[in-house]
């Protein structure tokens, strides 16, 4: 049996997020939008993209999730809620 694991990193730089990574909607709320898929908190808003602090590269939101599988990467599609996160 395959174990799967989840990464989230920049489809760009590959930085990794952490816990206490935050994101700012325009609602004012700062929160980690890998903690709501992406959407905000506060008022509910759905960014489909998502800035890197790092290298400043919006990427759709969907593309940060990565499937790992016996040490291969492979983008995936599903969010988080149908892989169990």
């Amino acid at each position: 049996m395959r174990k799967r694991e989840i990464k989230i990193l920049c489809p760009e730089c590959h930085w990794k997020p952490r816990p206490s990574s935050r994101w700012a909607c325009t609602c004012g709320c700062s929160w980690n939008t890998f903690d709501t898929g992406g959407g905000c908190p506060k008022c509910g808003q759905a960014w489909e993209e998502t800035q890197c602090p790092t290298c400043i590269v919006w990427s759709p939101h969907r593309m940060w999730y990565r499937e790992h599988v016996e040490s291969t990467d492979v983008i995936t599609t599903e969010f988080p809620a149908r892989l169990g996160l």
